[in-house]
């Protein structure tokens, strides 16, 4: 579904069913899956339905690198947790103390005991 903004909030463009108009994007799914339902009799979980977002002007591109940088934010924030975590564990391992390995990393006593912590294994 494509979602295309207008004065009074956003069309709705259901490819192969039809057109149908909410305020705010956050009702969109659940509008979508109910215009199926009228048009076609199916039922369908809004949460499996995908809204593609037509933004006016070179806004488009915009919030696609601001997406972007976020999403590679958090790549590195996720990937400087685990190197802190190793170098932590190192430090501790060279009998380096909380107190110093806090000082030599820049971060507090807490935070080093923290990234000390054993993890929980993910499924």
């Amino acid at each position: 579904m494509t979602a295309k903004q207008w004065k009074h909030g956003w069309e709705l463009h259901v490819d192969g069913v039809g057109v149908t108009q909410v305020r705010t994007l956050v009702d969109a799914p659940q509008q979508a899956a109910d215009l199926i339902e009228t048009m076609t009799g199916d039922v369908i979980d809004p949460d499996s339905l995908e809204v593609e977002v037509k933004i006016k002007g070179n806004l488009a591109e915009r919030v696609a690198r601001a997406r972007a940088l976020v999403k590679e934010a958090e790549i590195a924030s996720a990937e400087a947790a685990k190197e802190s975590r190793s170098v932590v564990s190192a430090l501790r391992s060279n009998g380096v103390s909380v107190t110093d390995a806090a000082v030599v990393m820049g971060v507090s006593r807490g935070r080093i005991s923290q990234l000390s912590a054993p993890r929980p294994k993910e499924d």
